[in-house]
């Protein structure tokens, strides 16, 4: 029996879903058709390559080889298939890009904004990451860019600079610090209750590296997963937050106010697997986002 790409695909579903009803489902092929064609393969490589004697199928020693290399031929021929259909004139394409959640409030709305307004016929698929399940994503070539921060990388991912971000306190106008234009010594922050990002934001970990270099532990009265969720809730009581510059931007209602000393600037760069297939359209909207990150920088 020669091979074909359906046996590696049929194998590799049974043993992420361990059950071939449900890989028989996700592929919607019936159950003895899928039990069949594992069969088959097995066969024709003279090894079992699933254990089928325990409530989950399993991928044996072998199968487990097998798959490894199953998974990387099927990456490399949709990457072959994404090469083809690539079409340089930019009338039609897919990009998979990521960014982390902050960038959600300020920056993925104008930057794919302005490209889909200059290459429509692509076709955007967007996800918002935290960043080191992006980098894993890169890897596994789930995706082709992603939007986060400079640092320590996976190996194997490759960084383009494209703007400095920086953070502050941000109060509404019930806040007594509305309207301050003088910096705030850090330390005064004991005296007030925040609401800050949820632990899973890498500004979070950031904000709070800041807190404990300075020796503030602040009352934290509310964390949110939501950016949303938070900057209105900034708005309507006498909480403090600490968000990027750029979100409070053009929003009147929420009052930046300087630190001192002032959070670290923190890098944003698009991330890239060192070794994917460069499309016309991850280039272009390269291009597009170094582009936007001068005029950023600028302003």
């Amino acid at each position: 029996m020669a091979l074909e790409l359906r046996h590696l695909r049929y194998l590799l579903a049974v043993a992420e879903h361990g059950n071939f009803t449900r890989a028989a489902e996700a592929l919607h092929v019936s159950q003895p058709t899928l039990s069949q064609q594992v069969r088959q393969l097995e066969r024709t490589l003279k090894a079992q390559l699933l254990d089928r004697t325990g409530r989950t199928v399993r991928l044996t020693d072998a199968g487990q080889a097998y798959a490894h290399y199953a998974r990387g031929a099927l990456r490399d021929l949709e990457a072959a298939e994404r090469a083809v259909l690539d079409v340089r004139d930019l009338s039609r394409g897919t990009l998979r890009l990521a960014t982390t959640p902050t960038f959600t409030a300020y920056l993925v709305g104008p930057l794919t904004g302005a490209f889909h307004t200059r290459h429509p016929g692509i076709s955007l698929t967007l996800r918002e990451l935290p960043q080191d399940r992006m980098e894993s994503a890169l890897l596994a070539d789930e995706l082709d860019l992603g939007i986060a921060f400079s640092g320590p990388h996976l190996p194997g991912i490759t960084g383009t600079a494209l703007f400095t971000e920086a953070l502050g306190l941000v109060v509404g106008p019930a806040h007594p610090y509305a309207g301050r234009t003088a910096a705030l010594p850090v330390r005064s922050l004991r005296d007030h209750r925040l609401a800050l990002l949820s632990a899973d934001f890498a500004t979070r970990l950031h904000i709070d590296g800041y807190f404990g270099e300075h020796g503030v532990r602040p009352d934290i009265a509310v964390e949110a997963n939501s950016i949303t969720a938070l900057t209105e809730l900034v708005r309507r009581t006498s909480l403090a937050t600490v968000l990027p510059d750029a979100i409070t931007g053009g929003q009147p209602a929420l009052h930046p106010v300087a630190l001192s000393p002032a959070l670290p600037a923190r890098t944003v760069t698009l991330l890239r697997r060192e070794s994917a297939y460069r499309s016309a359209a991850a280039d272009a909207f390269a291009g597009l986002a170094r582009e936007w990150g001068r005029e950023y920088g600028q302003g």
